[in-house]
């Protein structure tokens, strides 16, 4: 039975009957398990050194750190860890459930029987495997943020917002997901042997044009922006601009305060749609020589070219990867070895693109110390930029005042953060303002 596979057509070509270098559901549940344990034993790691150093502020931080401040943070962050040691746990599950268990063999099966082969079969299958995997990840983002966010003073958000809120993202995804995902799914079934190529370019056009209309149309669905009205925040903007030859699309505050206490300042649009957001919590936090830093910070990631430099790496890993979905997608043991049994007669574009994106966060794990080691340099190079243009002093003071708001713990394990963190430890960044 299982030879009749090597010559059914998939996509205008066929898929491939070979053995694979070793029993690929033996990699595949390998991979699991060693990614499991890595991310548990980073995790305990964390636990163990935020727990022993709580009780004692570091002594950068003595003179501006009070002890209870730092043991909410220490608190934070261990119940986020511990938290996370569910959602590790559910997501594995998650994923053998899809695959090796036989949850989207079952799935594709039941709406075969509904509508027959075809795209229509297909794109429901993609939309379902989506609704499903977020819908059981609804319990553990209801809890963070109804019960772990509350807990430490940082939700603001009623369970009315949140529930909008869900339906808005879902909403927005079906509108701007489901023409992309049908637009691959043809190229699979008829762009030939360089469907993979052309795919490519889609998704590449299709995350600038999202970056490009973000700023009017999907941001203001979900938070208000005003513009800036502070007028001594302004002229400080504003002559930092021009210090730095930036132009932008305006300043903007968001209302964040609606949702949480946490404060951040963010560059968002492309071209000539950027945007300067603030938080309104970060304004009833920083005075406006801090907030100055803090942009000129943000401006350093804009003129160190860090935001096009990142793209087009995403844009080269994603080439590599839909090249090896295009081969993927041929090989029999690849659907087999995930607990899945393609069609005979119809199409298995779907499943191919299901099971790549099952597998793939398990292959790229290991390259996250080198994601998180650029961006802390990126972070670095930024505040550097940031010193040359505004006052460092008022950046270290600012970065203070973010740690102690945000609840940021100040004793992170050192491989910890070298494995994970985007951001360098605060005892890092301000001795390198401090230098």
């Amino acid at each position: 039975m299982a030879n009749s596979f090597a010559v059914l057509p998939v996509k205008a070509s066929t898929l491939i009957k070979m053995n694979p270098p070793m029993n690929f559901t033996l990699l595949f549940a390998t991979l699991l398990l060693v990614n499991l344990l890595l991310k548990l034993w980073l995790a305990n790691r964390q636990i163990r050194h935020v727990a022993k150093h709580r009780e004692e502020v570091p002594a950068d931080f003595a003179q501006s750190i009070s002890l209870p401040t730092h043991q909410k943070a220490a608190d934070y962050t261990l119940a986020k860890l511990r938290l996370g040691h569910w959602d590790l746990a559910l997501d594995a599950l998650v994923l053998l459930g899809w695959t090796l268990l036989g949850g989207l063999s079952l799935l594709d099966s039941w709406l075969m029987d509904i509508t027959g082969p075809g795209m229509l079969q297909q794109l429901l299958l993609v939309s379902g495997f989506m609704l499903v995997t977020g819908a059981l990840n609804l319990p553990v983002s209801y809890y963070q943020t109804f019960h772990l966010e509350q807990r430490f003073g940082f939700n603001n958000m009623t369970v009315g917002l949140w529930i909008s809120d869900l339906f808005k993202s879902t909403l927005v995804g079906a509108v701007l997901g489901l023409p992309l995902i049908w637009a691959v799914l043809q190229l699979m079934q008829s762009g030939g042997s360089l469907w993979w190529l052309m795919a490519w370019a889609l998704l590449v056009a299709y995350q600038l044009f999202v970056m490009w209309i973000a700023p009017n149309f999907i941001m203001p669905l979900f938070n208000k922006f005003q513009p800036l009205e502070d007028a001594e925040l302004k002229d400080r903007v504003d002559g930092l601009m021009q210090r730095t030859g930036f132009k932008s699309d305006g300043f903007f505050v968001m209302d964040g305060s609606r949702r949480s206490a946490h404060s951040n300042a963010f560059f968002t649009g492309l071209g000539k749609q950027k945007r300067v957001v603030f938080f309104d919590t970060l304004l009833k936090t920083l005075s406006p020589s801090e907030m100055e830093a803090v942009l000129a910070h943000e401006l350093g990631h804009a003129k160190l070219n860090h935001i096009p430099k990142s793209l087009l790496r995403s844009f080269l890993v994603t080439l590599v990867g839909m090249a090896a979905l295009g081969w993927l997608s041929s090989q029999l043991w690849f659907f087999e070895g995930l607990g899945v049994r393609p069609h005979a007669l119809s199409a298995n574009d779907a499943l191919a693109l299901l099971l790549f994106m099952q597998v793939v966060p398990l292959l790229t794990f290991i390259t996250t110390p080198l994601r998180a080691a650029r961006s802390r340099q990126h972070e670095f190079e930024a505040d550097a930029f940031a010193s040359q243009h505004a006052n460092a002093a008022d950046l270290k003071q600012a970065l203070i005042k973010l740690y102690q708001d945000n609840a940021s713990t100040l004793t992170p394990d050192p491989l910890y953060v070298t494995f994970y963190h985007s951001h360098p430890p605060a005892s890092q960044r301000l001795a390198r303002l401090t230098a």
